[in-house]
């Protein structure tokens, strides 16, 4: 059964490209809830099971207002797809910064990269469209010890993937500047929570926990990351909507800067497991510090981080049993 959703008249509609992901699939059910139109575009790439991004969707099938196409975006009309929509959000992108080297970087090019500029030729076109939100990912920055990261500090990306993020959001720049196109880009810092990707840490981190098996952890542990729940993530593209003017771009953090060890204790007290660590050698691509200066993000858009990491932690841990353990959590 559909279940009604409060409407507002007329309905906007919103476009959320990788809508069936770990961010994408939050995003539509924020959007629904707002009110909004939704339509969620994903092709279901190979970069992790299908039957995951499934599950992510199956509450969004059954919502009145959410229409889902499958679809590769660069095989589409994407004018036709744009018509009548007055927000885009663009999140479809091939992740991963240590698959992102040798011949797999074709595929980055193409779906990070040709993809979005596909997009943003449509975007130039769509007479509705309002506002065109772009994921780009603090792996643009690189490796630095200039912290914390400022939008205006130097972008030199350390892996591909963190190349092909630098190149769309160039792009989503040149089309504001050259052509209107009102783009805004948001720079996510780690983003973690309920449905987060299976080789993302946390995940990867709760399952080897629950197996009693040893933790996997690249270096010494001592890394920092700047950790964003994900519905803080999902709030700054709300924000982001009516705020920012066209070609801007913001860091997107959670406030929560802790090194990986800081994180694997906190899972042991959350989980009531004891922790095992075995250390394996620091990967290409990977950097060291991350810490977002978030001023801008908060005085243009108002956007403030809500959630602790310890909280949000929880929230994954409740998840994953439930999910993916099939624990009844009552």
């Amino acid at each position: 059964m559909k279940t009604p959703m409060d409407s507002v008249s007329p309905r906007e509609t919103c476009l959320v490209t990788g809508a069936a992901g770990f961010i994408g699939s939050h995003l539509c059910e924020r959007l629904l809830r707002d009110g909004y139109e939704v339509i969620g575009v994903d092709c279901f790439t190979d970069y992790y099971a299908r039957d995951i991004k499934e599950s992510n969707l199956s509450g969004l099938r059954e919502l009145e207002g959410f229409h889902f196409i499958e679809a590769d975006l660069g095989l589409m009309d994407l004018d036709g797809l744009l018509e009548g929509v007055s927000c885009l959000f663009h999140l479809a992108a091939q992740a991963g910064v240590r698959a992102s080297w040798g011949d797999s970087f074709a595929i980055y090019t193409d779906l990070n990269i040709l993809t979005t500029q596909k997009l943003l030729e449509a975007a130039r076109r769509a007479e509705a469209l309002q506002r065109f939100i772009y994921a780009s990912s603090s792996s643009v920055y690189g490796d630095t010890e200039d912290l914390p990261l400022r939008e205006t500090g130097t972008l030199q990306p350390v892996s591909p993937y963190g190349v092909s993020k630098l190149a769309g959001e160039h792009l989503v720049r040149l089309y504001a500047k050259n052509f209107g196109v009102p783009t805004v880009s948001l720079r996510y810092f780690t983003v973690y929570g309920p449905r987060q990707r299976p080789d993302m840490a946390f995940h990867k981190f709760l399952r080897a926990i629950y197996a009693g098996q040893p933790i996997p952890v690249y270096g010494d542990g001592q890394q920092t990351r700047d950790f964003t729940f994900v519905a803080d993530a999902v709030e700054a593209n709300i924000l982001a909507m009516t705020s920012g003017p066209p070609g801007s771009y913001f860091n997107i953090g959670g406030g929560s800067r802790v090194t990986v060890n800081q994180c694997i204790e906190i899972l042991r007290r959350i989980t009531g497991r004891e922790v095992q660590i075995v250390h394996q050698p620091r990967q290409h691509g990977d950097v060291r510090h991350t810490w977002a200066d978030t001023t801008a993000a908060k005085t243009v858009l108002g956007f403030e981080p809500r959630t602790s990491l310890e909280e949000g932690l929880a929230a994954e841990d409740r998840w994953f049993r439930h999910m993916i353990l099939g624990q009844s959590l009552e």
